[in-house]
């Protein structure tokens, strides 16, 4: 028997057929009491990825008890989301006028007619919940520096004008540097290091220590402060862009991981958590050649630190389809072509594994030692994607195994809907409002 033929054989031993939600059963007990439940994604475009994440989630969360969703996403607009999903005061009146405050690039992660169906499901899971058992949608990443200064502004400006100069101060600093994304502000640290690092620092000390006397909402007071530490992580963030390596990476991987670890912190000891991510960060890097480069993943970090508690990874990847995606960085978004995967990659196998579209393929329950220790290319597309040069740039080395609890394959997807594209003709996609 080939070697193709064995992968692809075991591979298919260890699948189940996915059909309706009522096969994720299977999923389910294999995540049987786990606290942290990772959800991946091999794009940021793949319109199936975010509605089986959907699905898996509102099983969660009906089933076992899970209390909050972390993405990979800005803090400030994922917390104006989480406000209209709880049924906060002056909250946005819709998910569609929430999501619209997505305007960074890339737009779509967030900002598409997926995500506005799922909110619309929690929002309405949470109607009936007290405060305290209401489902939260929080961001994990790091880039929105400009964005959190001006959250800390507004509030301080009827909370404390003392602590708004120091504030203000700090955002002067890098006003300067505003308008492209924290490039600028790399290159002029070159010449003068920590340019506005105390101003951040020196803010956030300011508001931990005040905090206790601003606002009788834990979580708005939460959000303040997580906005500070934001502004000091993604100052850090900026002055490593330019150094190159693994620095900044693990910046943002670690600033992630100590979100995560805040928001199970604030709700409770018997807290439990899903993040939806890339499969970039959420497989677990010890299991690629990210080590290789000296850098970690949130997926490594959680595995560390909380594998006790019941750690489960789920990866995703499709073998052909299409995407939402850019050319270039800020480039329009479009609809491209994602071609069939090259040879001899897990998608490959994944592909001559079975004739079904939707599978579930239990990791764990492979016994097979050749098999745990075959590293094979494992497709990972960005924002930025270029089909023609695939090959060259879109595959991680990978031992499924191990960087995997379970894999869901889907043999071919389709591009996501983002809100600033008409979807289908002027036809909302299945998904809106209820039909996840």
């Amino acid at each position: 028997m080939t070697i193709q033929n064995n992968i692809s054989q075991i591979l298919s031993e260890a699948s189940h057929p996915i059909t309706s939600d009522a096969d994720l059963t299977y999923l389910m007990d294999a995540i049987g009491d786990s606290k942290y439940v990772l959800l991946g994604e091999a794009s940021h475009g793949t319109h199936e990825y975010y509605t089986w994440r959907a699905k898996i989630s509102q099983r969660l969360i009906e089933e076992k008890g899970f209390n909050f969703i972390a993405v990979e996403g800005d803090w400030p607009n994922c917390y104006q989301l989480n406000r209209y999903i709880k049924n906060y005061a002056n909250a946005k009146p819709n998910a569609y006028e929430a999501l619209l405050n997505f305007k960074r690039w890339p737009t779509w992660m967030w900002a598409n007619w997926e995500i506005v169906a799922f909110s619309e499901w929690l929002k309405s899971y949470n109607m009936d919940k007290p405060m305290k058992n209401r489902i939260g949608f929080f961001g994990l990443d790091i880039y929105s520096l400009w964005e959190s200064l001006e959250v800390i502004i507004d509030y301080l400006k009827t909370k404390d004008l003392a602590t708004l100069k120091t504030a203000l101060k700090a955002i002067r600093c890098f006003e300067p540097y505003k308008a492209d994304d924290g490039q600028s502000y790399a290159k002029a640290n070159a010449i003068v290091p920590e340019l506005c690092t105390d101003e951040v620092v020196k803010l956030l000390w300011e508001l931990r220590r005040k905090m206790p006397q601003y606002d009788g909402d834990i979580e708005n007071a939460f959000n303040i402060e997580q906005n500070a530490l934001i502004s000091v992580n993604a100052e850090k963030y900026y002055r490593a862009m330019l150094s190159g390596g693994s620095l900044a990476w693990n910046i943002r991987d670690w600033h992630m991981n100590n979100t995560l670890d805040r928001l199970m912190k604030l709700h409770g000891k018997n807290a439990k958590c899903i993040v939806w991510e890339h499969n970039t960060h959420i497989g677990d890097a010890r299991a690629t050649n990210m080590t290789d480069e000296g850098m970690i993943n949130l997926g490594q970090l959680i595995n560390e630190e909380h594998l006790n508690e019941g750690v489960f990874a789920l990866g995703f990847g499709s073998y052909k389809g299409s995407v939402i995606a850019g050319r270039k960085w800020s480039d329009v978004m479009r609809k491209q072509i994602v071609p069939p995967a090259i040879n001899n990659s897990w998608e490959y196998y994944l592909h001559n594994a079975g004739n079904t579209n939707n599978r579930l393929i239990l990791l764990d329950k492979i016994k097979d030692e050749n098999f745990k220790k075959t590293p094979l290319e494992h497709r990972a597309i960005g924002v930025v994607y270029n089909p023609e040069y695939e090959q060259y740039g879109n595959y991680v080395p990978s031992i499924l195994t191990t960087r995997y609890n379970a894999f869901f394959f889907i043999d071919e997807t389709s591009a996501l809907h983002p809100l600033h594209i008409t979807p289908d003709g002027h036809q909302l996609p299945e998904t809106f409002p209820f039909g996840i």
